[in-house]
């Protein structure tokens, strides 16, 4: 914790420090930030924020946004509040409600259609954000207080990223991190309405892009295995362990869309143009000749590389053995799905 912070409970203070109360003082200067990372002091957490002033969230990640912000002397300033004052402050920040959560089983088309949805100038588009992951596991770490409750500081910090910068924001997309689909419940419970998209893809087509730079998932022990609902030994073999997290992904997709009304199926492999549509549909979106003009051209090329054309050859082997269950639940959602 840097030494020029400053910690108080019912205060926001950022470089150069100053004291405000709980005020519309502290809600004006609140205007464009973010809280983005969680903190800890004598076993009570903190929050810290970052200012992202006016700029629209267009990168392929947050976690590039928070680069940008960072690279920014006007916006890098050092600002700590206490974490249990954010429902409070997010009352009265004007913001937009979630119009869809988009839960995925990674390497399946989320991040493109966070960057379709985004072309929309009107939309506010969060894909992946680092301080959402913090709270949904913040239960799980040592120490984290019984009564704070995580689900409120939450929806607190949604409205705080949904937060209407000028004026004109009309829609939410979240884009969560492919383990949130296990706090399918909790965002069921606190946004009862919310349309909940649920993207896959074939399971060897994961495992292909996976193997070739792995994500946290991927990878035991960084994500907290009871998330995952493992209670086992963990495997050692990589794509034996991806396999295993797939398996999991695919059979809670099977469980939500087979008793949520307000949930949509959606395959990469049908095409993310097409996906995209869909969920235009479902969600109420009316696109105009001149996005859906722009949204065949971003289709062409790379997600997370914009500047990238998009090239992917076709499998042509059989799954591997360890897949076999992935394939099998994979093909009972496509009889789902169609």
């Amino acid at each position: 914790m840097s030494s020029d912070s400053s910690i108080s409970s019912g205060t926001f203070q950022s470089q150069p420090a100053s004291v405000l109360s709980v005020s519309s003082s502290v809600i004006q200067s609140l205007s464009g930030w973010v809280p983005y990372k969680l903190l800890s002091s004598n076993n009570q957490p903190f929050c810290r924020w970052l200012n992202t002033g006016n700029a629209p969230f267009t990168e392929p990640f947050f976690a590039d946004t928070i680069s940008r912000c960072m690279g920014n002397a006007a916006q890098r300033q050092h600002s700590v509040s206490s974490i249990d004052i954010l429902p409070e402050w997010a009352q009265a920040i004007p913001s937009v409600e979630p119009s869809a959560f988009i839960f995925h089983i990674s390497r399946c088309g989320s991040t493109l259609l966070s960057q379709l949805l985004a072309i929309n100038p009107a939309h506010i588009v969060l894909s992946e954000v680092p301080f959402l992951d913090e709270v949904l596991r913040a239960p799980l770490q040592p120490h984290w207080p019984e009564n704070i409750s995580s689900s409120s500081i939450l929806k607190a910090a949604i409205q705080f990223y949904g937060q209407m910068r000028t004026g004109n924001e009309t829609r939410l997309f979240i884009k969560t991190d492919s383990w949130h689909v296990f706090f399918y419940k909790l965002l069921r419970e606190l946004y009862p309405n919310t349309p909940f998209i649920l993207l896959y893809r074939n399971p060897q087509e994961v495992l292909r892009s996976q193997q070739k730079k792995r994500g946290m998932h991927a990878v035991p022990g960084v994500v907290e295995p009871v998330i995952f609902g493992f209670d086992e030994e963990p495997v050692t073999d990589l794509d034996v362990h991806l396999c295993r997290v797939m398996e999991r992904y695919l059979t809670v997709f099977m469980e939500i869309i087979q008793n949520d009304d307000r949930s949509l199926l959606v395959n990469y492999n049908h095409g993310m143009l097409k996906v995209a549509e869909q969920v235009a549909a479902f969600t109420g979106l009316d696109i105009t000749p001149e996005e859906h003009e722009k949204w065949e051209t971003r289709c062409k090329f790379n997600a997370k590389y914009p500047d990238q054309a998009f090239a992917e050859a076709v499998i042509k082997t059989k799954p591997p053995a360890y897949l076999e269950n992935c394939m099998r639940l994979y093909n009972s959602l496509e009889k789902l799905l169609l």
